[in-house]
């Protein structure tokens, strides 16, 4: 059995990899994103199966979890923590989780305040299992709290190597800038794919213009770029999904058209699959690390046709002309955010799309 894993690993294709700056770490150009590993949002998920699709992606060449207390309430921290205790060698493997929402009863708020930075840091150290977080991330911009008062936070765990690198997500460049004002950034994680392009405008010339990697999460779109998608797929439980206007009636079927023509594109000109189109266009882009959701090994298969190859720019204009004919209706990622409270001194108020 050994001998068989072993000559597996050998004819895997080696992993890109991406260079922190500011902090000299590197980290594998795809990571492996854990919401959907924690249940919540995403019709549940089996424990089992969640760790060993960790140990999958480790084994795999991934170097770099993401994950957030919110995902499953804390769940799918102490499943990455599980995992990579089983797999042994934390040293080896980037840890990147978040801060700033808050929960009760199963609604999320942002709240950003030191006071919670404080209190989450402890929690996600202790869910874990680890002495330190690599990439420690502001989850969404909290209205309530000044940006300074959430960077100095930050700022001081890096200070005491709490924290190894500092990172936001859902920020703007000028939410940034501020940030860097008061605390060095080394990271910044937004939604980007071949769908949701918006970053392109601001987010990601300002990345390039500051040293910061950028952590690209929903690159497959809910799995709508998975290539595996019908119009009689169903979405069951608390699926995010069933409310994501992507997948309502309305605009669905011109997704599920771009799909497939951008997946007659691969195989035309790469022999390659839709999915892995969607990934190596957002590993082309710049100082980009790709966030792939998976919550079983099986879904982790297709990295290597990732890998050794870049787009051209004949593909990227063409790209661009299918989208453009196809999806006459396209539609944000904004639905995912989570409300801000009323008042710094409200509780939880209910999720909404």
């Amino acid at each position: 059995m050994c001998d068989r894993r072993a000559a597996r690993l050998m004819e895997q294709k080696v992993m890109e990899r991406k260079l922190i700056r500011g902090v000299g770490v590197a980290s594998s150009r795809i990571g492996l994103g854990t919401w959907s590993i924690g249940g919540w949002m995403w019709g549940g998920s089996d424990d089992a199966e969640a760790v060993k699709t960790i140990r999958t992606a480790l084994d795999r060449g991934i170097t770099l979890i993401d994950t957030a207390p919110a995902y499953g309430f804390g769940r799918s921290e102490e499943l990455v923590g599980q995992a990579v205790a089983e797999q042994g060698g934390r040293e080896r493997v980037l840890i990147a989780t978040k801060a700033g929402l808050g929960w009760h009863a199963g609604a999320v708020y942002r709240d950003a305040s030191a006071v919670r930075i404080r209190t989450e840091i402890e929690d996600s150290l202790r869910r874990l299992g680890t002495s330190y977080i690599d990439i420690y991330q502001v989850h969404w911009p909290d209205p309530l709290v000044p940006v300074e008062e959430t960077a100095a936070q930050l700022g001081r765990l890096f200070e005491r190597g709490t924290i190894r690198a500092i990172g936001v997500s859902n920020f703007s460049p000028e939410q940034m800038e501020t940030f860097r004002a008061v605390a060095p950034l080394h990271v910044v994680q937004s939604p980007y794919n071949l769908f949701e392009r918006a970053i392109e405008t601001g987010v990601l010339p300002y990345a390039w213009r500051r040293g910061l990697t950028v952590l690209a999460y929903g690159a497959l779109c809910r799995g709508l770029l998975s290539g595996r998608m019908r119009r009689d797929t169903r979405f069951l439980g608390d699926d995010l999904r069933q409310t994501d206007p992507k997948f309502q009636p309305r605009r669905y079927g011109q997704y599920l058209a771009a799909v497939a023509a951008l997946d007659r594109l691969a195989h035309e000109r790469y022999g390659k699959s839709v999915l892995a189109l969607a990934i190596r266009f957002i590993l082309d882009q710049g100082p980009t690390i790709a966030l792939w959701g998976a919550r079983r090994p099986d879904q982790l298969a297709p990295i290597d046709d990732v890998l050794g190859w870049r787009l051209d720019d004949e593909t990227r204009a063409t790209i661009d002309r299918l989208l453009a004919e196809l999806v006459t209706d396209p539609v944000g990622p904004e639905f995912m955010a989570p409300p801000a409270r009323e008042t710094a001194d409200r509780g939880p108020v209910a999720l909404r799309s």
